[in-house]
Parts: structure tokens; sequence; C-alpha cells
């Protein structure tokens, strides 16, 4: 296990996660901000990716587990993105329809925030999300970030514009 929480449990990803992952990239309302839901080859893509970014920088989008259950319910996790000429670590999720509205996307995502603090040593974290999103959005806002900038992504044929919400590591006030 990368992280656990409450309710959750964040690992990477294998191929034995393929069935799950179907059950979200395919369906075409979670798959909505992405204009399609993926074929069996565009997952199959995306779980290679997966594996390919934790052996290339150590994170990626990690299987979310249902503690409860040992079901995989989503993904989330910590990925390099471009973003203003630079590379930015981006938390990113995505979620079984069935899943939505239980307040999994926020605990996992907090997670994944921490981890990128304190782990990773990072100063500061963002969710790149779809003008259109505002589940994705509030799921952000929840997770202590704020708008700090925008612009379009040119997607799957279409112009997507996109919000950057970022959140900056809290300074430690009491060194010891």
């Amino acid at each position: 296990m990368i992280l656990e929480t409450e309710r959750l449990a964040l690992r990477e990803m294998t191929q034995d996660d393929y069935p799950a992952l179907c059950a979200i990239l395919q369906d075409p309302e979670v798959m909505t901000a992405y204009e399609h839901a993926f074929s069996d080859e565009e997952v199959q893509r995306w779980l290679d990716q997966q594996i390919h970014r934790y052996r290339q920088d150590g994170f990626g989008l990690w299987a979310v587990l249902l503690k409860s259950t040992g079901d995989m319910i989503g993904q989330c996790g910590i990925t390099m993105q471009g973003w203003d000429g630079q590379w930015v670590l981006e938390v990113g999720y995505l979620f079984r329809k069935d899943c939505w509205h239980k307040g999994y996307a926020t605990e996992a995502a907090v997670a994944c925030k921490q981890y990128a603090f304190q782990t990773l040593n990072a100063d500061r974290v963002y969710s790149i999300i779809r003008d259109t999103n505002l589940p994705s959005q509030k799921v952000a806002m929840r997770n202590g970030m704020s708008i700090c900038g925008q612009f379009v992504k040119h997607y799957y044929g279409v112009d997507m514009p996109h919000l950057v919400f970022c959140a900056a590591k809290e300074k430690d006030t009491h060194p010891q």
C-alpha cells in the first residue's frame, strides 16, 4: 500500500486491475470530461502509462480500494503534467459512478496532496480540471486548492478550457 485513509487504501495498479479500470474508463458519464469512453485498447494504454510512471517517476495514478470490501472503486494519485512552461505535480482522480457523492474522491485527493508535500517534498501541488467538470472542481476546493490559472487543451478534436487549481505547502511556523 502506498497510502491509507479511514476508508480507502491506495496501491499501484497491476494488469489484474484491467477489468476494474474498464468499469471506470469505459463509462461514458464518468468520462464526460474526456469527450468519450475509452476503448479496450485505450484502457490498456492508460494502465501501461501508469505502470511506466511508477517506474519512471516513483508515483502515478494509484488504484483506490474500498477497505471494507477490497474492491477497486477508482484511481487517484500524482502525475507530472505540463502547465505554464513547466512540469508540475498534479493530483488527479477518477471514480466509478456508483461511488460518486460519498466523499471518496476528496478523501483520496487529500491523502495524495499530503503525500506530495510530505514524501515528495513538493512546495505546490495542482489539479487541472475541465471548466465544465464542477464535481471535480469541488473536490479540488475541498482539498484546499484555489484557481491559479487556466488554459485550453486540444484533445480528441475538441478545444477544452481547463482551470488550474493549486495549493501551497504550509510553512512550519514552529521549527524544532
